[in-house]
């Protein structure tokens, strides 16, 4: 919708992860290298955590659009939440493998003989595993044992691991000794700072063919990064309901007062509703307050009745029960 109304090619603010948009912030440009250095070393685990948002997907794209595709094959696997022979599975459908109907030891067997392929034909596997913070600890034990796949002087699969924080408590485990003996890089991708998260926006503008249309004023950015606190998907987020309200309100200038009530917006849609019959009108207030006094006041009469009528009843019975003796005694003597 705001597309045309800013004039721009493509939107430039969207979730899916796309390498076109790649913004080169500090840690980007780490997390970068420190990939590229471990597709140099030919062998080993490298090792990428960020929090949700941050952009670990959007790398490894990146990186992807850098492979020669004639001297490495690269596949990825996204749904890490398996059981360990589903994730063999998942690895030979990336690789474009037969899995179905295979037990383990099939699909072991397959691998190493497509590994051993590509190796023959001059190429090299590279296995990209995303989420890999729900990766059960045995799970990652089976990708370490894919890296035992190797030649006389170099392994045939190497495996980049991506995953939230809590992936490096796995990786801590006393069980994992053999995987970290064979991580040979690892490096967390933090938030962007003020500075980055204003490069950031206006990279991913030029990039969709910003113009200058719609402006913005500095403090806009200081809000955008104070919500979002630096994580890319949020700021996307952010800025694409901010245009969204602009287009709609015909708006050709943002600063902290816009985005101020995006925020808001958003944080509403995200509460629980209250139904509006369980809260009082307060203009009723007063007519709900002297119901309620009615309301007493006539259950109190009734409870006074009540008693009267227990009272009443009870002396009933008492004469009743006098009456009852005095028929069953005996007549006296005359």
């Amino acid at each position: 919708m705001y597309v045309p109304f800013y004039g721009f090619r493509v939107k430039p603010f969207q979730l899916k992860p796309d390498p076109s948009f790649f913004f080169g912030s500090k840690g980007h440009k780490r997390a970068m290298a420190y990939l590229e250095y471990g597709l140099s070393q030919r062998e080993g685990f490298i090792v990428i955590t960020g929090e949700v948002g941050a952009g670990k997907t959007t790398l490894v794209r990146n990186l992807f659009r850098k492979l020669e595709s004639e001297k490495i094959l690269a596949a990825q696997i996204v749904n890490t939440d398996l059981e360990s022979a589903d994730t063999l599975r998942m690895v030979a459908a990336a690789f474009g493998l037969p899995y179905e109907n295979s037990d383990k030891a099939s699909l072991l067997i397959r691998l190493e003989q497509f590994f051993r392929q590509c190796d023959q034909q001059g190429k090299r596997t590279l296995l990209v595993v995303d989420e890999a913070q729900n990766l059960s600890r045995r799970t990652v034990e089976e990708l370490r044992m894919l890296s035992n796949f190797q030649t006389d002087d170099r392994p045939l699969l190497q495996t980049f691991l991506l995953g939230q924080p809590e992936f490096r408590k796995t990786l801590l485990g006393s069980d994992m000794e053999q995987l970290r003996q064979r991580v040979i890089a690892t490096y967390h991708l933090g938030p962007m700072d003020l500075s980055e998260t204003r490069l950031y926006i206006e990279h991913r503008l030029k990039t969709a063919g910003w113009c200058g249309d719609p402006s913005f004023e500095d403090d806009t950015f200081e809000t955008i990064h104070n919500h979002a606190a630096g994580i890319p998907r949020r700021i996307n987020a952010l800025c694409d309901r901010l245009l969204l309200m602009g287009c709609l309100e015909k708006l050709h200038n943002f600063g902290s007062t816009e985005v101020d009530e995006v925020i808001r917006d958003i944080q509403q849609e995200f509460e629980i509703p209250i139904a509006a019959a369980d809260v009082p009108d307060i203009s009723d207030l007063g007519l709900v307050r002297e119901e309620s006094l009615s309301h007493l006041q006539s259950m109190s009469a009734r409870i006074v009745k009540l008693e009267d009528s227990v009272v009443s009843l009870a002396h009933l019975l008492k004469q009743v029960l006098s009456l009852a003796r005095s028929n069953k005694s005996p007549p006296k003597d005359t």
